[in-house]
């Protein structure tokens, strides 16, 4: 098929007669729909014999026949030398029987209305191939008339249709060793007058068990045709005649008494008998009852008496049980075709759950991947930086356990405060501003921050106390929580100051008080 959405015919065997083929058509990708049924003259039958006979019907009523195509072969006697005859002659057995010749024409006979199509061989030449050429008229009904005079005219005169213009077409085989073949239609003729044109394409045909014939679409609409339907019985008919003859020829298939292959006529032989020697078969000679016409005088066969030509319908329970018949054959392939469909689209949704079902565990195998990547860095920056500091501060002591065995380490204090003796005589006493006693009050610690420890002295901060020595810092410090401790610090220190003050006291640093005890020292010295 050369594009499934032009119109095609597919031919099939039909399960139920071996002598009869379903063509079935498709366009556009549609489901195959029995259309016509091509039906074989029976060989058992009688009035088949010596002869080939080929009908197409209708697929539901196989009484309503469209057209068909009865031929009969030329009878030829075989060559003998001379040698040969005298030695027939002296055996007195009987001469050779004459071979059935396939002629170089036939004829299509189309009914409704009646019309005969005469296709005709012409022989290839060196590098040509065969082809077979057929004519229809552009005009096949007839007009309506009320006149007799032009009744009988149209029926019986031969100068009318001579008037008529056909249009001429040509079956060619695709190569010298092809079955395959191309109809072109090749111009116009009237009368004698022959306008030829370019080659169109009309139909395609392939040659096989199940033959196919694709009408070319695109070009139908030039073919200036009045009977459409004609022109595709023609096609369908001819090109399976030509296939029977010439492309793959059947043993037997005159249906010969003793059987034997028909030859073919040569190139150079010319068909000795007239076109219309061909004999033209009723509607009812598909249904068994061909005409027998007995072979020329030179032919020896034993042939029985030709059967009368009967014209009765057949009886309305064969057509009932034969539509019925077609009728479950075109419900089971339905339910077929929907049963493949049905199957094809469980495998598709098995298809798709199936691809899911991976994608999900996919994207599942992903999430615990990266799960098992953020357990494994938070591991590695725990083991890095530690936990301390972590929790919440009011579930820890204010200063963090020690053992025996780790000393407490000295924490830098700030300088002594001397002040001036009392009167009593009592020891110099000396106040620590930054004693961890009385600490002033601090911003809460960030948990972050770890442990509260006692601020050092801004002092020590600054590089000053002994030699100069740092701090050892207890815990990481945000800058702000720093400014505010030593804020804090410095307005404790300075409502220290006061409070001295007020009670005659005089807080110093270690230098100025060893100047102070330096100088009192030394005024006692002198005084005693």
């Amino acid at each position: 098929m050369l594009d499934e959405n032009l119109p095609a015919f597919r031919l099939k065997q039909s399960s139920d007669n071996p002598h009869s083929s379903i063509l079935y058509f498709t366009q556009n990708g549609s489901e195959p729909t029995p259309e016509y049924l091509i039906r074989r003259a029976d060989p058992s039958l009688p009035a088949a014999q010596n002869k080939y006979g080929i009908a197409i019907c209708d697929p539901y009523n196989t009484g309503v026949v469209y057209g068909e195509v009865v031929v009969e072969p030329e009878w030829s006697q075989p060559t003998l030398s001379a040698a040969e005859i005298r030695a027939q002659a002296q055996a007195g057995a009987p001469s050779a029987p004459a071979v059935a010749v396939v002629p170089d024409s036939f004829t299509v006979l189309l009914y409704n209305p009646d019309q005969s199509v005469t296709v005709k061989l012409v022989p290839g030449s060196w590098g040509k191939s065969d082809t077979w050429e057929f004519e229809l008229p552009e005009r096949s009904f007839r007009t309506p008339t009320a006149s007799e005079l032009d009744r009988e005219q149209q029926n019986s005169s031969p100068a009318a249709a001579d008037l008529i213009s056909r249009i001429m077409f040509r079956w060619k085989k695709d190569g010298l060793l092809s079955k395959d073949m191309t109809c072109y239609m090749t111009g116009k003729r009237v009368g004698a007058r022959k306008n030829k044109e370019p080659d169109i394409t009309v139909a395609l045909f392939k040659a096989s068990r199940e033959s196919v014939l694709t009408l070319y679409q695109p070009n139908l609409h030039r073919v200036e045709l009045e009977d459409r339907k004609g022109l595709e019985l023609v096609l369908l008919l001819a090109s399976e005649v030509i296939k029977d003859f010439w492309l793959v020829p059947k043993p037997n298939l005159f249906n010969v008494r003793g059987g034997g292959t028909p030859v073919l006529n040569g190139a150079k032989r010319k068909n000795s008998r007239p076109a219309a020697s061909a004999a033209v078969a009723t509607p009812a000679a598909m249904s068994g009852a061909l005409a027998n016409v007995p072979p020329p005088q030179n032919a020896t066969s034993t042939v029985p008496a030709a059967a009368p030509k009967t014209n009765t319908p057949p009886p309305p329970a064969t057509i009932d049980a034969e539509t019925r018949r077609l009728q479950a054959m075109v419900e089971r392939e339905q339910r077929e075709q929907r049963e493949r469909e049905k199957a094809e689209r469980e495998k598709a949704e098995r298809a798709e759950q199936k691809r899911i079902k991976k994608m999900l565990e996919e994207e599942e195998k992903e999430r615990r991947r990266r799960e098992a990547e953020v357990a494994k860095e938070t591991e590695r920056l725990r083991k890095l930086y530690g936990v301390e500091g972590q929790e919440l501060p009011s579930g820890r002591p204010s200063h963090p356990p020690r053992t025996a065995a780790q000393p407490v380490p000295p924490s830098p204090g700030p300088p002594p405060v001397h002040t001036a003796a009392a009167p009593g005589g009592s020891p110099q006493q000396q106040l620590s501003p930054w004693g961890c006693g009385a600490p002033p009050a601090l911003p809460p610690r960030p948990v972050s921050a770890g442990p509260y420890s006692c601020p050092p002295p801004p002092s020590l901060v600054g590089g000053g106390g002994h030699g100069g020595q740092k701090p050892q810092q207890q815990g990481p410090f945000h800058s702000s929580t720093l400014n505010a401790l030593w804020k804090g610090a410095a307005d404790g220190l300075h409502q220290l100051q006061s409070q001295g003050h007020g009670q005659g006291l005089r807080p110093s640093g270690r230098r100025k008080s060893e100047e102070e005890r330096k100088r009192v020292q030394k005024k006692s010295s002198s005084h005693w």
